[in-house]
C-alpha cells in the first residue's frame, strides 16, 4: 500500500509519506547545520507528518481525492500529534537523562505545532497544552500509534538507526546548552523557535517542489554574486574621488574605515555616521567585504520606515545593477490567518486552490540581500502565526544591519536586545547598529552585549562636528504655537529662504497645515502614510525637482521623512519630539552642505493631541528641559544637542522614564513577554497547587500565550491595496480577473501600492462600500473613490502617529 502524503494537482502523482518525511528531514538538516543542530532539526523533519501513516488519515485523504466536490469535514483528522507523542513516549523522563527530556520538549513542540503555533508548556490556567497533546489526548488516529510507529520503522528509519539519530541530537543539544552565552537570554526559547522555523520552511518548500515537479531548490552562488556586487560598488564609490567637496571626502574616508572593519570577526558593531554621511553605501561595503571574509550568506537591512526601504532598495539596485537578488519585504498583503485545520493543507494541495497558492506565495527570505522593517523582524521571533517564524532560520549566518536603530519601539527594547544577542552568539551573525543617533541599549536592565570598542568609525566626535551643517534655534521654550501662528511662521521663513520643511507629530495636524497653506496658493506638498509608497515617491520626486531647480517649495510631513529620505531643505521646522527625531529632522536641512549653515527651528505646537502618544510627549519634554539647560549654560551637552553626549543623556533619561515598559508588558495578563517565554511567571506554582504535583517538564514557557498577545504596534491594522495610478488599478484588476496570475509576483508588486488602515477605518470603509475583498476574502482593495490620487491618499480623518512601518 502506498501511504499518501500529497497528491499533485497537475497529473495526480502521489508523494508517499516516507518520501515526504525523508525529504523534509534532509532540508531540516541543511537548515540546522547553521547552528550546529543538524540532527535536532532533522528529528523534527522526519517525525512531523508521522500521523499520515494512520488508517484514519489515509481514508480521509483518499475520500477527499475521490470526492472533491463533497470532501470530508475539515479538521477531523489530527496527523501532527503522533510524531511528538512517539518521541515523548520513547525518550522523555527516566531512565533517560535531562538532556533527552529537554530534546523531546523542543522537538515535539515544533512537530505538534507545525500547522499552528508553538504550544504553551504551561498557560495562565495552570494547565499544560503541550502535555495534553503528547501525553493525554485520545483520538482514533492516536490509538493507532503502535501501528504508525511500526510503519515508520519499516518504511523510513529502523529503530536502531532512529535511536542512534536521537542520541546524536542529544549530543548536539549538550554542546549547544553547555557553551553558555556571554549575555543573558533564554536559550531554549530561541532554539525551539529555530527548529520550528526550519521545520515549517522545509515542509512548505518540499510541498512546493513536489507540486512544481522540481527536485531541489534553486540556489545562488552567493560568494560569486557578492564579489560582483563588491566590484560594482567600488566602481560607484570611485566617483567620490572626483570631487574635492569636504562632505564627499569625509564620506569616502568613512567608507574606507568600514572596509577595514570588515576583516574583524563576527560581533555587534555600531556605525555612527552622521546624517548625510553615506551610511547606506558604507554599511553595504562593510557587509559585502565582511561576507566574503567570513562566509556570510545574506545581508539583511532592517529599517523602521517603509520610506527607507523604498529609497535604500532603489539605491542598491542602481549601484549593484541587480533586481532579481534584492528582496523588499514591506508587508503581508494576505489577510488570512496562519492557523489552519490539521487536514486542510492536504485538501488544499489536492485541489491547489487559491488559499494554498497564497500560502506558498509567502516569501521565505531566501534572497541574498533583503530589506525589511523592524516590525517584520520582531514578528519573526515573537508574533502569532508560523508565516512569520518560517523566515527565522534564514537570518542565521547573515550580516544584519539595523538602519536607524534608535527607532526600536520602546516596549520592545529588551526583547530586541535579547534577539540580537542570540543572533551574535548562536546564529553566527554579524550585527551593525547603524544611526547618527545611537540609543543607549547597553545601559538598560536587559543589556545589549556591546563591546566598548564597538564603534566602526574612529574619531567619531570630530566627524560629527565636521558634519554640523545646521544651527538649532530654540523656539520651544519661548512660546507655544497654534495653527494660525504656525502658518504665519512658515510663511515668514518661506519669504527668507526658498525651501521649507515642516515636520509635525500627527497626520491630522499635517493635513490641517497643508490645507491652510494650499489655500494661499503656495507651492506646498503633503506627505503621510495615508499614501501608498508609490504615491509618496512621486511626491518626493516632485519636491526634489523643485529643490534641484532652486524653485520655491514647502513640504508638510509626518515623521516618515526623517529617516532614509535623501532630501535637503534650506530651513526645517520641527515640532517637539524625542531628540533622535529632532536630530533626524536636522539631517533634512542643508544635507549636502550647500550653505554654510541651515536653520532648524524647534517649536512647541499646541494643536497636536499627544494624550495617547506618551513616548513622543515625554521625549519632547526631556528635549525641552535640555533646551532650558543650554539656555542657562551654552556649553551644556558639549555645546550642542547633536553631540553624542547629548544623545546619551537623552536616551538614558528616556529609558529610565519608561523602564517598566521595556520588557513588553501585557496588561491583560499582568505579565511581560520575557516572563512568559522564560516561564518565570508564577504559573508553575499554580500548576502544582491545581494538580497536586510538579509540572513534569524541563520547560515552563508560555510560547503560544506570548505570541497571541504580541503586536509591535498595539493597534489592529489591515493591509489594503489602493488604486493609485494605472499600476495600482492594474494589480487590483488582475486579482479580480478570471485568468491565471502569478500571485507571488503580484503580491510583491502590490507592496508599493498598499497602505495599512486601522480597525475603525476598515469598519467605516466597509460601511461606505469602499472596501472590496478578493481571493476568498484574503486580500482587500480600496475602490477608486476612497483614494485621493493627488494630495492625501486615504482621505479619512485620524490622529495617529503610525509612521513606524507597521507593514
Amino acid at each position: 500500500m502506498n501511504y499518501i502524503a500529497h497528491v499533485r494537482k497537475q497529473d495526480g502523482a502521489i508523494q508517499t509519506v516516507s518520501d515526504h518525511l525523508l525529504e523534509v528531514k534532509a532540508l531540516c538538516e541543511m537548515f540546522g547545520d547553521k547552528l550546529g543542530i543538524r540532527h535536532i532539526a532533522g528529528l523534527a523533519g522526519v517525525l512531523h507528518d508521522l500521523g499520515k501513516y494512520s488508517k484514519e488519515f489515509q481514508h480521509y485523504i483518499r475520500e477527499a481525492i475521490a470526492s472533491p466536490d463533497l470532501p470530508p469535514q475539515r479538521g477531523s483528522v489530527d496527523h501532527s500529534t503522533a510524531g511528538g507523542r512517539m518521541l515523548y513516549q520513547m525518550f522523555h523522563g527516566p531512565p533517560n537523562d535531562r538532556y533527552y527530556s529537554l530534546l523531546v520538549e523542543i522537538v515535539a513542540n515544533a512537530v505538534i505545532s507545525h500547522h499552528s503555533d508553538l504550544q504553551d508548556f504551561l498557560n495562565q490556567k495552570a494547565d499544560s497544552p503541550f502535555l495534553t497533546r503528547v501525553r493525554d489526548k485520545e483520538t482514533p488516529e492516536l490509538k493507532e500509534l503502535p501501528f504508525i510507529q511500526k510503519r515508520f520503522f519499516e518504511d523510513v528509519m529502523n529503530e536502531t538507526t532512529f535511536r542512534l539519530y536521537v542520541q546524536q541530537a542529544v549530543h548536539e543539544l549538550k554542546e549547544y546548552i553547555d557553551s553558555p552565552p556571554k549575555s543573558v537570554y533564554d536559550q531554549s526559547f530561541y532554539l525551539t523557535k529555530f527548529v520550528f522555523s526550519a521545520l515549517i520552511d522545509a515542509d512548505r518548500t518540499n510541498s512546493r517542489l513536489f507540486e512544481e515537479k522540481q527536485q531541489t531548490v534553486e540556489s545562488v552562488q552567493v560568494d560569486q554574486l557578492f564579489k560582483t556586487f563588491h566590484q560594482r560598488l567600488l566602481s560607484h564609490l570611485d566617483t567620490f574621488h572626483l570631487t574635492s567637496h569636504p562632505i564627499n571626502q569625509l564620506r569616502n574616508d568613512m567608507s574606507i574605515q568600514c572596509a577595514q572593519h570588515a576583516k574583524y570577526p563576527s560581533d555587534i558593531y555600531t556605525l555612527s555616521i552622521p546624517t548625510g554621511g553615506g551610511k547606506t553605501l558604507a554599511s553595504l561595503r562593510y557587509g559585502l567585504e565582511h561576507a566574503l571574509y567570513n562566509d556570510k550568506k545574506k545581508i539583511i537591512y532592517v529599517v523602521p520606515y517603509t520610506t527607507i526601504i523604498e529609497q535604500n532598495a532603489d539605491e542598491l539596485r542602481k549601484v549593484l545593477q541587480d533586481d532579481r537578488h534584492i528582496l523588499e519585504h514591506h508587508s503581508n498583503v494576505i489577510e488570512s490567518a496562519d492557523h489552519v485545520a490539521e487536514d486542510q493543507e492536504e485538501l488544499d494541495e489536492s485541489a491547489f486552490n487559491r488559499s494554498y497558492q497564497l500560502k506558498l506565495a509567502r516569501d521565505n527570505w531566501d534572497s541574498p540581500i533583503i530589506l525589511t522593517t523592524m516590525v517584520q523582524f520582531l514578528n519573526i521571533f515573537y508574533a502569532k502565526g508560523n508565516r512569520n517564524t518560517r523566515r527565522l532560520h534564514q537570518i542565521a549566518e547573515s550580516i544584519v544591519i539595523f538602519d536607524e536603530v534608535q527607532k526600536v519601539p520602546t516596549s520592545c527594547v529588551s526583547i530586541f536586545n535579547e534577539t540580537v544577542n542570540f543572533l551574535k552568539e548562536k546564529a553566527k551573525c554579524s550585527v551593525v547598529l547603524c544611526t547618527a543617533t545611537q540609543p543607549a541599549l547597553h545601559v538598560v536592565r536587559k543589556k545589549l552585549a556591546l563591546n566598548q570598542d564597538a564603534e566602526m568609525i574612529q574619531s567619531i566626535d570630530e566627524i560629527i562636528e565636521a558634519f554640523r551643517r545646521v544651527e538649532m534655534i530654540d523656539c520651544a521654550t519661548q512660546e507655544s504655537f497654534h495653527l494660525e501662528q504656525l502658518q504665519m511662521f512658515v510663511q515668514k521663513q518661506f519669504q527668507r529662504v526658498n525651501s521649507v520643511l515642516v515636520i509635525l507629530n500627527t497626520k491630522s495636524v499635517v493635513k490641517s497645515l497643508f490645507e491652510c497653506l494650499h489655500q494661499l496658493n503656495l507651492p506646498v506638498y503633503h506627505l503621510s502614510t495615508s499614501m501608498c509608497a508609490a504615491h509618496r515617491q512621486d511626491i518626493l520626486k516632485k519636491v526634489n525637482t523643485h529643490l534641484r531647480n532652486q524653485e520655491p517649495v514647502i513640504c508638510i510631513s509626518t515623521q516618515l521623512i526623517e529617516a532614509g529620505v535623501d532630501i535637503s531643505f534650506q530651513c526645517v521646522i520641527r515640532s517637539l519630539a524625542g531628540l533622535d527625531s529632532i536630530a533626524q529632522a536636522a539631517g533634512r536641512c542643508n544635507r549636502h552642505g550647500e550653505k554654510e549653515k541651515g536653520l532648524v527651528y524647534i517649536i512647541d505646537y499646541q494643536e497636536e493631541k499627544l494624550t495617547h502618544l506618551c513616548e513622543i510627549k515625554e521625549g519632547g519634554q526631556i528635549v525641552k528641559r535640555m533646551l532650558e539647560d543650554v539656555k542657562r549654560d551654552p556649553s551644556a551637552y558639549g555645546g550642542h544637542l547633536l553631540s553624542r553626549e547629548a544623545m546619551n543623556y537623552y536616551f538614558q533619561h528616556f529609558y529610565l522614564k519608561f523602564e517598566t515598559r521595556l520588557d513588553y508588558p501585557m496588561k491583560a495578563l499582568e505579565k511581560s513577554m520575557l516572563e512568559l517565554i522564560t516561564g518565570k511567571n508564577g504559573y508553575h506554582a499554580a500548576y502544582t497547587f491545581k494538580h497536586d504535583q510538579k509540572l513534569p517538564l524541563c520547560l515552563y514557557g508560555s510560547y503560544k500565550t506570548a505570541s497571541d498577545h504580541f503586536k509591535v504596534i498595539d493597534q489592529s491594522t489591515t493591509s489594503v491595496i489602493v488604486p493609485y495610478q494605472e499600476k495600482g488599478k492594474a494589480i487590483i484588476a488582475e486579482l479580480n480577473g478570471a485568468h491565471q496570475v502569478n500571485i507571488t509576483q503580484l503580491l510583491k508588486d502590490a507592496q508599493r501600492y498598499s497602505i495599512n488602515i486601522l480597525s475603525y477605518q476598515k469598519e467605516e470603509l466597509i460601511r461606505q462600500g469602499a472596501l472590496q475583498s478578493y481571493w476568498d476574502g484574503q486580500i482587500f482593495c480600496l475602490t477608486e473613490g476612497a483614494y485621493d490620487q493627488t494630495n492625501f491618499g486615504l482621505n479619512l480623518e485620524n490622529d495617529s502617529s503610525m509612521e513606524i512601518a507597521i507593514f
